[in-house]
């Protein structure tokens, strides 16, 4: 299997769907000759030609066209610079991509990927570090999807790319050029949505997606050391769900929830986490839910340090949580 980083393996699986799908699209804002702003998308267009072009900077009309073209038969994947961008160009991906399958009766389908990057890097400030996610869970016909390793970055890329709704591919940015991992690239597309144990415990399970995983693994290595073992569950899949995992786990460690993630606390996707296990009944103890602080994101790393869950906070919720 190929060593890849992040980067390296979501370039190797967009390569592998425009060499295996003839209908595949690939266009966006510096992403062919430049080869992407952050490099994901290198050399793609010297291989695959006119498929792969650069677009005016205007998201309305990237989107826009790729809703379009996909209802036509074409199978488009397009860049959003940044996931802040979003924010001009709702209604194509809203009120049109969301709503296709809906409005046609069944008839058509819009067999978009959108890809994007968020989160907070050093130096990034409020109009580039958003966490967004939680807004797209709430469109019903989106799917969305936050990975965290080269691994899931592949396939997750593979299973958005052959789904038949739309679906929105959520990078951070400084997963992209991490350590290389082997990747299995052999593999036929799985289907949207699942999850991954990756670690097992009995004093609580944490709920997590995103580049933050990594910090909560740390977090975990710590209370081991203690004799505190936590289950860690992985679901980058936010839309479909898998709340049966959830739920399973959470019986199975004590009825003890955390849930963590990069976004705001105050309407992120742990909430609903957190709510349907409620009504599931699988909770015995006070749940958590660790996030950003209601704010801003400040471009001063060390002021951005204090709103985002760091390690340090997350082991002592944590430690709290084992013990109720």
């Amino acid at each position: 299997m190929p060593e890849l980083t992040y980067a390296g393996a979501v370039n190797a699986a967009l390569r592998r769907c425009l060499e295996e799908l003839p209908e595949t699209l690939l266009y966006g804002e510096d992403v062919a000759k430049p080869g992407g702003v952050h490099g994901v998308t290198r050399k793609l267009w010297k291989d695959f030609g006119d498929r792969v072009f650069d677009t005016p900077i205007s998201e309305s009309a990237i989107l826009g066209s790729a809703v379009g073209a996909a209802m036509l038969g074409r199978r488009p994947i397009v860049e959003i610079m940044w996931a802040d961008f979003f924010l001009v160009a709702l209604d194509q991906l809203v009120n049109q991509a969301a709503n296709v399958r809906y409005v046609s009766g069944g008839r058509l389908a819009a067999p978009l990927t959108v890809r994007t990057q968020q989160g907070n890097s050093p130096g990034a400030c409020a109009q580039h570090s958003q966490n967004l996610e939680a807004l797209f869970t709430h469109i019903p016909g989106l799917r969305v999807v936050v990975p965290s390793t080269p691994q899931n970055a592949y396939d997750s890329m593979l299973s958005a790319v052959h789904c038949d709704d739309p679906v929105v591919v959520f990078d951070n940015r400084t997963l992209y050029f991490g350590e290389k991992q082997e990747v299995d690239t052999s593999a036929a597309p799985a289907p949207i949505g699942g999850s991954t144990v990756r670690r097992t415990g009995s004093a609580a399970t944490v709920v997590t997606w995103g580049a933050i995983t990594h910090r909560v693994l740390e977090a975990a290595d710590r209370l081991a050391a203690d004799g505190i073992e936590v289950t860690v569950l992985e679901t980058p899949w936010l839309n479909p769900f898998d709340h049966d995992a959830v739920h399973a786990s959470v019986a199975r460690t004590g009825g003890r929830l955390a849930v963590v993630h990069e976004a705001n606390v105050t309407g992120g996707f742990g909430g609903e986490v957190v709510v349907r296990a409620l009504e599931a009944g699988v909770l015995s103890a006070r749940p958590v839910r660790i996030g950003a602080a209601d704010g801003r994101i400040p471009a001063a790393p060390a002021l951005a340090a204090e709103l985002l869950p760091g390690t340090d906070r997350i082991e002592t919720e944590l430690r709290t949580l084992a013990r109720d």
